[in-house]
């Protein structure tokens, strides 16, 4: 009999009565259940129930890897205490058949399944291949729930196209934040929010935050944008940050025109103590209408605004690319035997492209910062392989040698598009450029028209120029390093040594320590770099063994919330560090100082033409 409530969520089905004999589970929607209330032992108890299967074996899947990750992160792993039961709630045999896989006997019977999920965040610090925090999930019982729901919610084989309605039980003080929508019941529960979906995709790609209220609302040409934050020690607003926000996401909708890939788009920000059992990776992961970032709480005002305006703007232009402009293995994205696309340098090197690019443009950055930006991307693709084509790279992203150079998509993938762009100005008198191919790709795209995968390039030539064709043969498909001097010129540019802040431990993402492999309380200052201006004033060395810091000893889980504590370090802050080099310990005692790095940075060219300089202007400005 087909129930008309799932657990003591009731969810009313427009066929009320049907039974499972009637609505096989392919014309009926999948419910689904997470109990936020009745947290055991940090685990949140979840309910998948489909309609009436057909077949003898039912397969129950939970992702392997999802889009925007380009990682294997089998969330699976997170699962116990599985079951699949009948409709006399009797257990059904089951076969696990890998990670992410159960195999369920006697299909025609079964009803639905149950299991425990565990969170990601708390074992981050234990795990080799830790999940990625923004793609993760986090359980702290009465206080949030950071839901990405790949990790929570599972699907049938067979049914990933069948829409879906998920309920969620929740302590009576907590608030969700998404862009999923909210279903009105004519009967609704008390601490009960129903969601729909129109297809599992949907599900996944949109993400919950449950937390107190500390949310703000803004429209930015047509948009609603909801901010909201999980602050632990409450230090920190939605109200704080608005302003930084709105203008930053203003810039962006002005950069853009009239590209619009949503009405509505959702910031879930998740600040992290950096605790062992906290978040520790750092950044953001995009959907099509809403991004989840964790940052470090312990970060100044300043630094986190700008911090946020870096990553949010990088994953709302992905609101234009792959969210609009992408082929068909992205919009037929298989959870668990992905197929990759080939044009990463499109759907990261893009995006970051313009989360750089528009910041000069609408006058957020100067002429400086943004060659400078550009110079560090430069100089950071030199640690991985100059001589791999991209679309090769991209391809077989998954899997080694290609995975370890996955985080070059940041880095020369926003240089290929910088020299794209500047020779698709060149090529235009100034007229066309990288956004405006985007443009185009979207009017003739879209959200639900993916391109062929082997076709787009093609299509990228039959839109522009004979000479873009040779661009994409050479550095882009081929496997030729691009000497970025050769374009610079063009626009009048050139390279020059500049000093630089950096953070105390970190350059960006770029760290100036490192972490013994295989031994965790062995951190160490890395060798063959140029170390910054806190480290060499101190007397410290490549390759010398950080045994304490102020007296507290240094190890993996240690040194987290020191970099989180540095975050609010003054220059006169005093310092003792002791380190080990050799067979000798050796005490470093002074000031923190500024901390800088002399660096390569990229300058105008004295004697440039009035042509290149009339062409960098319209490449910079627009």
């Amino acid at each position: 009999m087909r129930k008309i409530c799932l657990l003591a969520i009731t969810v009313l089905l427009a066929s009320c009565g049907a039974t499972k004999n009637v609505l096989t589970a392919d014309k009926t929607p999948v419910l689904a259940a997470l109990d936020l209330k009745n947290v055991v032992d940090d685990k949140v108890a979840v309910t998948v129930d489909a309609g009436a299967f057909t077949t003898e074996e039912v397969s129950f899947f939970i992702p392997k890897t999802v889009p925007g990750t380009y990682s294997t992160d089998n969330y699976g792993q997170y699962i116990e205490g599985f079951k699949a039961l009948d409709y006399e709630g009797k257990e059904l045999e089951f076969s696990k058949t890998d990670e992410n896989t159960w195999k369920i006997s006697n299909g025609k019977s079964l009803d639905k399944v149950t299991y425990l999920v565990n969170d990601t965040y708390d074992t981050e610090g234990e795990v080799k291949d830790k999940v990625f925090s923004p793609s993760g999930t986090n359980i702290i019982a009465g206080k949030t729930f950071m839901l990405n729901l790949h990790g929570f919610v599972g699907y049938f084989g067979g049914l990933k196209e069948v829409p879906y309605e998920l309920s969620v039980s929740r302590p009576d003080a907590l608030k969700p934040t998404t862009s999923l929508t909210l279903k009105q019941l004519e009967s609704p529960v008390a601490n009960v929010d129903v969601f729909t979906a129109d297809r599992y995709f949907d599900v996944i790609d949109n993400p919950i935050l449950y937390a107190k209220p500390n949310t703000e609302t803004f429209e930015i040409n047509g948009i609603t944008v909801t901010l909201s934050v999980f602050s632990p020690s409450g230090i920190y607003s939605a109200l704080s940050l608005k302003d930084r926000m709105e203008k930053m996401m203003g810039a962006q909708k002005t950069f853009l025109g009239d590209i619009n890939g949503t009405k509505v788009y959702n910031i879930l920000l998740y600040l992290s103590t950096m605790e062992a059992d906290d978040a520790s990776g750092f950044g953001a992961l995009e959907h099509h209408t809403s991004t989840v970032v964790v940052l470090p709480e312990a970060m100044p005002k300043d630094g986190l605004e700008q911090a946020m305006v870096d990553v949010v703007s990088h994953e709302f232009f992905h609101i234009v690319t792959p969210l609009s402009v992408h082929s068909k293995e992205v919009q037929y994205f298989d959870f668990n035997d992905p197929k990759m696309s080939q044009h990463l340098w499109m759907y990261e090197g893009t995006t970051e492209y313009f989360a750089n690019l528009f910041q000069i443009q609408q006058g957020l950055i100067d002429e400086g910062e943004f060659y400078q930006r550009m110079m560090d991307k430069i100089n950071n693709a030199k640690s991985y392989d100059d001589a791999m084509s991209f679309t090769e790279m991209s391809k077989n992203i998954l899997v080694e040698p290609y995975k370890k150079n996955y985080a070059n998509v940041y880095e020369k993938g926003t240089l290929i598009n910088m020299v794209l762009d500047i020779t698709l100005r060149q090529l235009s008198n100034g007229e066309k450029g990288v956004l405006w191919l985007m443009k185009e790709l979207t009017e003739k795209y879209g959200n639900n028209t993916p391109f062929e995968d082997d076709e787009l390039i093609d299509e990228i030539v039959s839109m522009t120029y004979p000479e873009i064709r040779d661009f994409f043969d050479t550095y882009v498909i081929g496997d030729t390093p691009i000497d970025y001097n050769e374009y610079l010129v063009k626009v009048g540019l050139k390279a020059d040594m500049v000093e630089q802040e950096t953070g105390y431990f970190l350059d960006g993402e770029n760290p100036f320590i490192d972490v013994q492999q295989g031994d965790e309380n062995v951190v160490f200052i890395r060798k063959g770099i140029q170390l910054n201006s806190f480290f060499t004033d101190l007397g410290a060395q490549g390759g010398d063994v950080i045994k304490s810091i102020n007296d507290t000893a240094v190890s993996l889980k240690s040194i987290r919330p020191i970099i989180g504590q540095s975050f609010g370090w003054s220059p006169d802050t005093d310092i003792k560090m002791t380190v080990e080099r050799g067979d000798e310990e050796i005490e470093l005692e002074g000031k923190v100082g500024s901390p800088i790095l002399n660096i390569e940075t990229i300058t105008p060219v004295e004697d440039a033409s009035a042509e290149t300089k009339k062409l960098r202007e319209v490449w910079l400005k627009g």
